[in-house]
């Protein structure tokens, strides 16, 4: 779990060492926009902006049920960013599986990606989709709207 905070962890440090260096060079307000900047990075590169994540047995499960696609992904992968934010508020509708907090997940996205934890890997009806565009997984959605 720690492994999906170390980059935004370490945006933060480094922001906070450039206000640092800012300040003492009589810049505050250059050093609060640094600062800023560094923060929103890391919160953009952290797992709070994605819905929270399931197992992966859990994920397959409710996807069995309600059909709604799995999404296999990871803090800080610059693709799951660009689909969790084009997909904007429909990326609720799906179940995510953040592979560094589940082995299990992990290993799924391996067998699917002959050995790579490559993600976003999709899976719909049980077949795998490597960073497939958003509008095809909102078409992948029920139309019930769940």
């Amino acid at each position: 779990m720690m492994r999906a905070w170390k980059l935004p962890i370490l945006l933060v440090l480094c922001g906070s060492v450039i206000a640092i260096g800012q300040i003492l060079q009589g810049s505050p307000v250059q050093a609060a926009v640094f600062l800023l900047v560094f923060v929103l990075l890391a919160g953009a590169s952290s797992p709070l902006l994605f819905p929270k994540p399931v197992g992966a047995l859990e994920a397959q499960r409710r996807s069995a049920v309600d059909g709604k696609p799995v999404v296999y992904w990871r803090a800080g992968c610059k693709y799951c960013m660009r689909l969790r934010f084009r997909l904007g508020r429909r990326a609720r509708q799906l179940h995510w599986v953040d592979i560094w907090r589940d082995p299990a997940g992990a290993a799924v996205v391996r067998e699917a990606n002959g050995g790579d934890e490559t993600v976003p890997t999709v899976f719909v009806a049980g077949r795998p989709h490597v960073n497939p565009g958003h509008v095809w997984v909102r078409e992948q959605l029920p139309s019930s709207g769940g």
